[in-house]
């Protein structure tokens, strides 16, 4: 957890204002956003992080409701002149008026009252689950919420509460920082970082949401106790012609058994020129003729795992979806191919250390399908689970992946400076990459 002051300087909004790679952050397609559930840690969260986005979308015609955790009734705790009820009654009409101004609707927020400062997932699930019921009603969903590593544990318990539900259900969903700017670094920027850019109109009416949290943005009065909690220094972080978002993680089987429901073949592994070449390069790239045990991660219909099994002694191909799986077995059936097993699991968190020792891991394609923490857990395992004189090989595309917080370049940068591994080999086109790394010799770690 981040320990920061509101009252400290912080980073100067200068700083941001000049990070390059900030503002090269892609841009979020909003096309056709239909319902919108923003969840709030504290009233004012979602004035400060999202305010400008949902004007932009209740203005396109989106249903947006607003469902704020607590009433932030701590928020001055050494107050001498408002008590904690009267600070949560305050607060509760700033949010309603605030609410108001940016989606011009009379729908008022949701208020599930709970403790400031004392916000638990348990507590926090069923009532998620709740709007996410009404969310999925929507032809194109969005979830709003606090980012999960904000440094204000409130904004994090939500996030991961919310992040987990939406993610299981495959709904899109975007976590806006708050006090990141303030203690943050533009040389230590989150992965999977989006931007929504704000027209003059959204940028006013957020402007005027924010005026509603009085609370908020000026003293309670000039006694002790009493001081702003949101000054100038740190508003001047929500003045920009743009807000960003770090991007949440889908849950990988929700995701790909939707996929590969909808088409029997969604990557066009059997047509595709750029599919059966990168297969041919791959393997090329192997630096042993054969292997004895192999561990396929990603393994997603099994054209690549026909291949690898003639190349070695056993494969275990692994992918998150049934519904791909069951096309990889009819295909291994059809091609006489005995040596494979399958396994279904969500990795990292479904490993099996039964794994362990494998001589070749492959995971191709399936990198950027996980959380940055997700895959610096798979790395570390792939690691230990490799024999000595094993081979860990990564393959994976080189432009943009949607609505992932990764893409190849961060997947492949992370394995590089992984401990425990250097490069053997490494091949790059224009449109993907493959490395081939070996484990560090015991004497060298």
């Amino acid at each position: 957890m981040v320990s920061f002051d509101h009252r400290d300087p912080g980073t100067p909004e200068a700083d941001w204002a000049r990070c390059g790679a900030l503002h090269r952050a892609p841009e979020v397609d909003l096309t056709g956003v239909d319902r919108v559930v923003v969840f709030a840690a504290h009233p004012d969260d979602e004035t400060l992080g999202a305010g400008g986005t949902m004007h932009r979308l209740a203005d396109a015609g989106a249903d947006v409701r607003v469902v704020v955790a607590t009433l932030g009734e701590n928020s001055h705790p050494d107050s001498p002149t408002h008590t904690p009820e009267r600070l949560a009654a305050l607060r509760h009409e700033e949010l309603a008026a605030a609410v108001h101004t940016l989606t011009s609707t009379d729908t008022p927020p949701e208020y599930l009252a709970l403790t400031d400062g004392g916000l638990s997932e348990d507590e926090l699930s069923e009532p998620v689950a709740r709007h996410l019921e009404w969310l999925e009603q929507g032809e194109q969903p969005l979830v709003i919420v606090t980012w999960e590593e904000d440094g204000h544990t409130d904004h994090e318990v939500l996030a991961r509460t919310v992040v987990a539900a939406a993610g299981a259900r495959g709904v899109r969903c975007l976590q806006y920082p708050v006090w990141f700017w303030h203690w943050g670094s533009p040389t230590r920027l989150p992965r999977g970082l989006v931007r929504v850019p704000l027209d003059d109109a959204a940028r006013a009416a957020k402007r005027s949401a924010l005026a509603h949290h009085v609370t908020q943005v000026q003293p309670l009065s000039d006694r002790r106790g009493d001081e702003v909690l949101l000054g100038p220094h740190v508003l001047e972080h929500f003045d920009r012609s743009v807000e960003f978002f770090v991007l949440g993680t889908p849950d990988q089987r929700t995701v790909f058994d939707r996929v590969h429901t909808a088409s029997a073949d969604p990557w066009a592994v059997d047509t595709s020129w750029y599919e059966r070449r990168k297969r041919d390069v791959l393997l090329a790239c192997l630096p042993r003729e054969h292997y004895g045990s192999v561990l396929d991660l990603g393994c997603s219909t099994g054209a690549l795992t026909v291949e690898l099994a003639r190349r070695a002694r056993s494969v275990t191909a692994v992918d998150a979806s049934d519904v791909a799986l069951s096309a990889a077995r009819t295909r291994l059936e059809r091609k006489g191919v005995p040596n494979v097993e399958l396994v279904s699991a969500v990795l990292p968190r479904d490993w099996d250390e039964d794994w362990s020792p494998r001589e070749l891991i492959v995971v191709s394609e399936m990198g950027y399908f996980c959380s940055p923490e997700q895959w610096r857990e798979l790395l570390r395992r792939c690691v230990a689970a490799l024999a000595d004189g094993g081979h860990l090989v990564l393959c994976h595309w080189r432009h943009p992946i949607a609505d992932w917080p990764l893409d190849g370049a961060d997947v492949h940068r992370e394995a590089r400076r992984t401990p425990g591994l250097h490069g053997v080999l490494s091949h790059r086109e224009t449109d993907f990459v493959i490395e081939v790394f070996a484990p560090v010799p015991a004497e060298n770690t």
